[in-house]
């Protein structure tokens, strides 16, 4: 059977107050009005500051549009109802982790008690792509030749400088926070379907985790779904942006079946290289050069980007999303979020507190835009 790369896309976003621009918790009737006319779609997060969404399966880019457009619209406008707005960004610029609380769902509760203090300061939101890939064994295949591009996929939605009111350094301080959970970062080598069921059923059998979906790692088969997910992505506030990031994605997976096709293989190096990219992309976002292991040379991010849009044109062709891809290059150009927060916190006047919440109305002007 013919794989056809369907897409789904999961965003977490923050809810903050329209007045103090602080984050605030979602009312129970915000989250019922939402599940209303979301049903599935929409679901509470790990703090009760957040709320989560993710498209249906979509088989192009467009139906993704038209369902993240509706799933970001609805959000807004019963959050609106409250005098609340959520933002897509993966750290809040100034609220403080100590302050918030948990969601009542027992699902969380088990995770606080299992991960004690380094689950209290999850307060960091990210955006999932769902690639389908139907066979188990290729699934597993793919993923240490994807593993190669999830530093650039990372690089280009960098939304996260801010910590707590400090400028971090890091385009994406969300994954230090995130990477202190167990069973995250890159995933490990794994030979085939069977080695995966194996080694992750070990964990489940002694007790250690519940099911697969605790596995954290930057890239996973999914547990619910015949996908590949990628994790290692910040959340996007411009909504186009997040479409193109996750159409790169697709086109990605959709040509390293192909090579497959053709008794060819993306090249599988060394998680510890890769790392290294990971940690430049973290730090940098697209801002410095990642290393081209091929080449073994530092290169621009837009010459790589280059490259790869040149990687993925016939499939970006075939899958319909050429306009998003190339749109990627929009985001060289102009910067990731984190550099536009950076520069809202900048131009604006007064105390920290106020430059804080002008990088927060900055933000919801950004995630309304596109709708």
């Amino acid at each position: 059977m013919q794989t056809e790369f369907t897409m789904g896309i999961e965003e977490e976003y923050l809810l903050v107050d329209k007045d103090s621009l602080a984050l605030a918790r979602a009312p129970d009737a915000l989250m019922e009005a939402c599940r209303a006319d979301l049903q599935d779609q929409v679901s509470p997060e790990f703090l009760d500051c957040q709320i989560e969404i993710g498209t249906r399966v979509c088989k192009t880019i467009a139906e993704a549009r038209a369902d993240l457009r509706y799933l970001r619209a609805t959000v807004a406008r019963h959050a609106a109802d409250h005098n609340l707005a959520p933002i897509a960004a993966s750290c809040h610029p100034f609220s403080r982790w100590r302050a918030q609380s948990f969601t009542q769902k027992e699902r969380y509760s088990d995770l606080e008690a299992d991960l004690a203090g380094v689950a209290r300061r999850m307060l960091i939101c990210g955006m999932h792509v769902h690639v389908g890939v139907d066979d188990d064994s290729q699934r597993v295949d793919l993923m240490p030749q994807l593993s190669y591009f999830l530093p650039h996929l990372l690089a280009l939605s960098t939304s996260s400088p801010f910590w707590q009111g400090q400028d971090t350094g890091l385009a994406s301080y969300r994954l230090s926070v995130f990477d202190n959970m167990p069973r995250t970062g890159l995933p490990p080598e794994i030979s085939s379907w069977a080695a995966y069921e194996r080694t992750t059923g070990t964990l489940i059998d002694l007790g250690v985790i519940d099911d697969p979906t605790e596995i954290w790692w930057d890239l996973r088969p999914s547990h619910s779904y015949p996908t590949l997910e990628t994790r290692i992505c910040d959340v996007s506030p411009r909504m186009e942006d997040a479409l193109s990031i996750a159409a790169l994605t697709q086109a990605l997976v959709r040509r390293l079946v192909r090579l497959r096709d053709e008794n060819m293989r993306w090249r599988d190096y060394d998680r510890f290289l890769i790392s290294e990219n990971r940690w430049r992309a973290q730090r940098y976002g697209i801002t410095e050069p990642l290393i081209d292991f091929g080449e073994r040379s530092l290169r621009p991010f837009a010459a790589l980007l280059d490259d790869m849009l040149e990687l993925v044109a016939q499939d970006a062709d075939q899958l319909g999303c050429r306009a998003e891809v190339e749109r990627l290059r929009m985001i060289v150009e102009a910067g990731t979020s984190a550099t536009r927060q950076r520069s809202a916190h900048a131009q604006a006047s007064g105390d920290a507190t106020a430059r804080g919440q002008a990088v927060v109305r900055h933000l919801i002007e950004e995630y309304h835009a596109d709708l």
